[in-house]
């Protein structure tokens, strides 16, 4: 533990340790300000994150793209958003377009990872930040390619001349197979977003040490199935 926590101590919050969530990530921007006019969903799948969006921050712009023409996404989001079809490595726009990139378990499914992180770089604003989910322990779903420790993670990301800021544990990898063992039951998504029993126990185990809020989210995050992360583009 003490090495892997001492890699990423720079990433590691210290001020808690509860499991996270990509809107997790983007509500800690937004309530820090200011309010983004141009958000991109990087991978935006079905669209949901515009109702999200809709309701936290209501003057954005939201625009979707995807590698896949949906239908659902066309009409959820009407004539209030964009949505275009990319070829999942360039995206389609200019240089410093969006002031918040939002990317929900997405960059297990990239083909070029590099590629596209320095493609985030590039549309988004200096100053501005690039939140979302990837995969570390996450069983085979959905034609995945990847799962990327947090650590390797960290070196894409400071390879495509990006600033990683903040790692957070997502569900845990036990949950996350249990599920798959037991044909994915509904009622287990739950711990997707809350805190799954096994975060909860790795959180109790680290209090009864006497550990702080690092070790803890370092021991979830070495064996969580999934993780959030907080990016920014540098300053020019």
């Amino acid at each position: 533990m003490t090495v892997f926590q001492d890699l990423l101590k720079a990433y590691i919050p210290t001020e808690s340790s509860g499991q996270a969530s990509s809107r997790h990530m983007a509500d800690k921007v937004l309530q820090e300000g200011p309010m983004p006019q141009k958000v991109l969903d990087l991978g935006c799948g079905d669209g949901v994150s515009f109702y999200y969006f809709a309701e936290v921050a209501p003057s954005a712009e939201w625009t979707g793209i995807d590698i896949e023409p949906s239908e659902i996404v066309a009409g959820r989001i009407g004539d209030k958003g964009k949505y275009l079809v990319y070829d999942g490595t360039h995206i389609p726009f200019e240089d410093n377009a969006f002031d918040l990139i939002f990317s929900n378990q997405v960059f297990e499914h990239v083909r070029y990872p590099a590629t596209v992180l320095q493609e985030a770089r590039r549309v988004l604003k200096p100053g501005h930040y690039f939140v979302g989910s990837t995969s570390n322990l996450e069983p085979y779903h959905a034609h995945s390619l990847w799962n990327y420790t947090p650590y390797g993670f960290s070196l894409l990301v400071e390879e495509a001349g990006l600033e990683l800021l903040e790692l957070r544990p997502r569900v845990d990898a036990f949950t996350m197979l249990l599920a798959r063992v037991l044909g994915n039951p509904t009622f287990m998504y739950r711990w997707w977003e809350k805190e799954s029993p096994v975060n909860r126990l790795i959180g109790l185990a680290g209090r009864i040490k006497g550990k702080d809020h690092a070790w803890i989210n370092a021991t979830k995050l070495l064996f969580c199935g999934q993780f959030v992360f907080l990016i920014r583009k540098p300053a020019d």
